[in-house]
């Protein structure tokens, strides 16, 4: 592995400070925050200038902030990610984790769709597919999704429609339905006890992208056989990792 170089990790660094507060900095701040010379800092800054990664703000003499190549930088990336491919990618961390089925799944009208799956090693496992599509209120991905919603949104997913079950489980009442998904939003998780499926429970934990939005959730799914109230703890907690470790991927960055 090469070595690195100290004036590029100082200038990421400084770079990295933008990412704080109310995104402009001063020569000075950057001193302090950094503990850095201040000849170093004004070179750093006034070759990051020079580059287009920081411009003076105006009206305010001596501070900064992201210049637009920075912009032209993280819009590339954007249009480089694939959120299929990305949730098939950590799906796969997570499932190699806990040895369970793993999913993302996105909303679409009232129904979920399933773009990504990693299936566990047992021989009792989920039968599913990527590609499939079941009704958004009979499972954890879906309850998290229509959780996330905006309100108006949300009413016109419930509002006159008919809640078909799947299981003696499924939630069918709207006002119960309502209930579940402000015990989500209040949670930040969504568990679904063999509402979909008579010998399977799940939980899952939403996906946001690079602009705090959720756009997908990841769900772990386990036969009855297999859960138990240490075991759904200890699965809520590695789905509500994988889904940030994939929101990081789409460019999420968690507040402290």
């Amino acid at each position: 592995m090469g070595r690195l170089v100290p004036a590029v990790t100082r200038s990421l660094d400084i770079l990295e400070l933008f990412l704080e507060g109310d995104g402009t900095l001063s020569a000075p701040d950057v001193t302090r925050k950094l503990q850095l010379p201040r000849t170093t800092v004004h070179e750093l800054l006034t070759t990051l200038a020079a580059r287009s990664y920081v411009v003076p703000v105006p009206d305010q003499p001596g501070r900064y902030r992201l210049g637009v190549r920075t912009y032209q930088l993280g819009s590339r990336y954007a249009e480089q990610l694939d959120l299929a491919a990305e949730g098939q990618q950590v799906a796969r961390e997570v499932a190699e984790t806990c040895d369970e089925t793993v999913h993302v799944a996105i909303l679409e009208d009232a129904d979920v769709i399933y773009i990504a799956k990693v299936d566990s090693t047992h021989a009792v496992r989920m039968v599913s597919a990527a590609g499939r599509r079941l009704p958004a209120h009979c499972t954890s991905v879906g309850k998290m999704l229509l959780a996330s919603l905006p309100q108006a949104q949300l009413d016109a997913r419930i509002e006159g429609r008919d809640f078909a079950a799947m299981t003696p489980n499924s939630i069918t009442d709207p006002g119960e339905l309502r209930t579940a998904l402000a015990e989500i939003r209040e949670r930040g998780l969504a568990f679904e006890h063999r509402e979909s499926n008579p010998d399977v429970s799940c939980v899952a934990a939403p996906v946001r992208d690079g602009a705090g939005r959720v756009v997908a959730a990841l769900s772990i799914s386990v036969p009855m056989i297999r859960w138990s109230e240490e075991r759904e703890a200890e699965l809520a907690e590695l789905a509500a990792k994988g889904a940030t470790d994939l929101s990081a991927r789409l460019g999420h960055r968690a507040r402290p």
